[in-house]
């Protein structure tokens, strides 16, 4: 009985351990998801530390969009049920032209022994001003941006930068306005001025390597266009110039240094000057391919798409802010996926130059869409969208440079072979029968005045019809060639070889020459071209006659020689067997 009720008390001490287990895991659960609750509503400390810049806005600031963009800093300061958000992390804020978006934060307490500043790295920004709330409660701007002349910016550069005022004693309101057609993604940062001037530094490397680039082009263009007068070298130093000119558009140099008075147009040269540049890139690109010569109709379509971009041009210079996108963008698709498709048509269809072409232009087609990608707000800007497209530029033009140089020299071994066309035979290469001749009178000429002999040889190829009936008519086609080739391996380098007419070879071969020296080159001929041909049949071989006559003993002249071992040739039966014949010693008439 005491055992019992001692087991039964023991049972119960053990359930009410187990509840209290129970009971402390489900307090320590609720207390870790209070932590991470409060953990994720937390809001990063802006500590401006000049050994961790850029230091990032994060979501230390509040944001709100005013959808009017009529409000000024003192609606925005008075405003109590303004619906404030935490900033973003990933810079992506909901912009749409016609609005502003206004976002408040407070510098704490620091020491002021670097002068630090609000960058903003967008070039293309279309307004920013920084209102700074003073001792006395008025709000001091700052204003900077694509609408405001560089020279009047508090720090002109190359995107804007505005300097943050602060004491070490309390904390610093301020209120950004920012506005920008094409949305807002930009990261906003704090950065001291000694961190600035080691950033331009590093930059500008980067930036002379590309003007540089570009400059480049511009004068091997215009000396390529002079010297070699090649039309293709005049649109390439229009696309280097181009390409240069939105270059510095992009990264802001142009507003800075070029046209520093100028916000309209710093408004809007980015995407006229990218307009004009592709139009430049699709004429470039056609002309290097010989599109006019190869497709009349993809010839027409670039040259139509070239004209909608010059209308796009004037378009973007006359139409309002907010229409830039709509308008732009088509053409940004448009023209890398013609200029892809052209390369792509021409390499399908033997073209040398236009697999190189396609993988020169398909970096500018990726780095292209990545931008379209920032302007439709889908990706935020960063290194990598924002020197994709000037990276891309600098890898292609040096590219199509190099075919460039690649496509004249062809070009110059192509007109050669055109102007030798009067003086050699083009299937070949061996000299024509005039050529022939005038060697043939300078040997003669050469031999009376050395007195000694030389040899010239007339050789015919005989069964060609019979190659045709047995072995089909591309191997009596190629026959000769082969024929060609033999003789050239028989040739010395003094020696000459000669197509004078479709079955009918002649050669020229330099004394002094002895009458049994000269009566071993017919059988020696005739013996390589039985020899069989590589790719061809055995039996596919060339039987040949050959006859030679010793100048200037059997032809005194080069008409004489040559008739006489026509005639010698002619008046072979076709049944014969014989080979070599040999032209008796020359008699004059009386």
């Amino acid at each position: 009985m005491g055992f019992r009720r001692f087991s039964t008390q023991l049972a119960d001490v053990g359930a009410v351990r187990a509840a209290l287990r129970r009971c402390w895991r489900a307090c320590v659960c609720v207390l870790l998801l209070a932590l991470a609750g409060q953990a994720a509503l937390a809001r990063t400390v802006l500590e401006l530390d000049p050994d961790q810049q850029p230091v990032a806005l994060a979501d230390w600031g509040d944001y709100w969009i005013d959808p009017t963009a009529q409000k000024t800093v003192q609606d925005i300061a008075a405003g109590a049920g303004l619906p404030w958000r935490p900033t973003l992390a990933r810079n992506i804020y909901p912009l749409q032209p016609q609005q502003a978006l206004w976002i408040r934060f407070t510098v704490p307490p620091a020491p002021d022994d670097e002068r630090w500043l609000l960058e903003i790295p967008y070039p293309a920004l279309d307004s920013a001003s920084l209102y700074t709330l003073d001792r006395a409660g008025v709000w001091r701007e700052q204003r900077s941006g694509d609408l405001t002349p560089v020279n009047q910016w508090p720090t002109p550069h190359r995107h804007p930068l505005l300097v943050v005022n602060f004491n070490a004693e309390e904390p610093t309101h301020y209120m950004l306005r920012l506005a920008n057609v094409q949305g807002f993604s930009a990261p906003i940062r704090f950065v001291s001025s000694g961190h600035v001037l080691r950033g331009e530094q590093q930059v500008s490397l980067f930036l002379g390597v590309y003007f540089g680039l570009a400059l480049l082009g511009l004068l091997v263009g215009l000396v390529g266009m002079v010297v070699l007068r090649d039309r293709a070298y005049l649109y390439y130093a229009v696309c280097s110039a181009l390409v240069g000119l939105t270059q510095s558009a992009i990264t802001g140099v142009a507003a800075l240094h070029l046209w520093p008075d100028s916000p309209q147009w710093t408004d809007r040269s980015l995407v006229v000057l990218g307009v004009w540049m592709l139009m430049a890139l699709l004429v470039l690109n056609a002309t290097i391919v010989s599109l006019a010569q190869r497709s009349r109709l993809l010839h027409r379509l670039v040259w139509a798409v070239v004209l909608a971009g010059a209308a796009l041009s004037a378009a973007l210079l006359l139409t309002a802010s907010e229409l830039r996108i709509a308008l732009v963008v088509p053409y940004l698709l448009l023209v890398p996926v013609l200029m892809l498709g052209v390369n792509l048509w021409a390499w399908r269809r033997g073209d040398r130059f236009g697999g190189w072409l396609l993988l020169a232009a398909a970096p500018l087609a990726i780095s292209l869409a990545l931008a379209i990608g920032r302007y439709l707000q889908w990706l935020p800007l960063s290194f990598v969208t924002e020197q994709a497209v000037l990276a891309s530029m600098a890898l292609q033009m040096p590219a199509m440079l190099a075919v460039l140089v690649l496509r004249s020299q062809h070009r110059r071994e192509n007109t050669r072979r055109i102007q030798g066309l009067d003086r050699m035979d083009p299937s070949t290469g061996l000299i024509n029968e005039s050529v022939f001749a005038e060697r043939l009178s300078r040997m003669i000429a050469r031999s009376e005045r050395l007195k000694h002999q030389g040899a010239v040889l007339m050789i015919d190829l005989v069964n060609s019809e019979q190659i045709q009936r047995d072995f089909g008519r591309k191997a009596a086609q190629d026959l000769p060639l082969r024929v060609a080739e033999r003789l050239l391996s028989t040739a010395r380098d003094i020696d000459s070889a000669a197509r004078l007419s479709e079955h009918r070879f002649s050669m020229l071969v330099e004394g002094p020459f002895s009458a049994e020296e000269a009566a071993t080159l017919g059988p020696r001929i005739v013996a390589r071209c039985l020899m069989p041909y590589q790719g061809l049949p055995v039996d596919c071989v060339a039987q040949v006659r050959v006859a030679y006559a010793l100048v200037p003993r059997q032809g005194p002249t080069a008409e004489i020689a040559l008739a006489r071992l026509a005639q010698k040739l002619a008046a072979v039966a076709p049944q014969s067997k014989r080979a070599v014949f040999m032209l008796p010693d020359y008699v004059a008439p009386a």
